[in-house]
């Protein structure tokens, strides 16, 4: 299924503050994490819901919830139980929630890049930021560089890799 840029960044930014949450999530909620007006994002939730990935929640506590179809859209699982890593960044560490870390190229050694796909939106990321993640829950890697892109609509980030330890151990 294809969805529009703005669709894909309304859809992700729901399915992310949905899980945070766990309970409905408003147009304005949403509205104000991806710099938009309400109406926009009600007018686009009418094509999302069209299509089968989003659902309205009447009521005074209510909005909108993703569907099972969204998070297969988004190429994500809607998990109960989510494992949380550190990320740190100029010394201030902050617990995420990562789906995926993809190493796309490591034959060349001096060339290492990985994907890191993040549960919800990590909106301090910028380019040339120096990272690291980790250690992860089953692998206990640590893996530290670069951030070379920033995929706001996908939560993800291209880093060119300066180090990869484990098993590392948090203390």
């Amino acid at each position: 299924m294809e969805l529009s840029t703005s669709q894909r960044q309304i859809l992700t930014t729901l399915v992310d503050k949905y899980q945070q949450a766990d309970a409905p999530v408003t147009a304005d909620r949403i509205a104000a994490v991806i710099d938009r007006t309400p109406g926009s994002v009600r007018n686009q939730m009418q094509s999302l819901r069209s299509l089968g990935v989003v659902t309205g929640v009447a009521g005074p506590t209510g909005g909108y919830e993703p569907t099972e179809r969204a998070f297969a859209v988004l190429g994500r699982d809607d998990l109960d139980e989510r494992a949380t890593v550190t990320l740190s960044q100029d010394f201030e560490r902050v617990s995420v929630t990562v789906a995926e870390i993809r190493f796309p190229n490591v034959l060349h050694p001096e060339e290492c890049t990985a994907r890191v796909h993040f549960r919800e939106s990590v909106p301090k990321l910028a380019v040339d930021d120096s990272i690291a993640i980790g250690p992860t829950p089953l692998s206990h890697l640590v893996v530290a560089g670069r951030v070379e892109a920033v995929t706001d609509t996908a939560n993800e980030v291209l880093l060119d890799v300066a180090v990869v330890e484990g098993p590392v151990t948090e203390e």
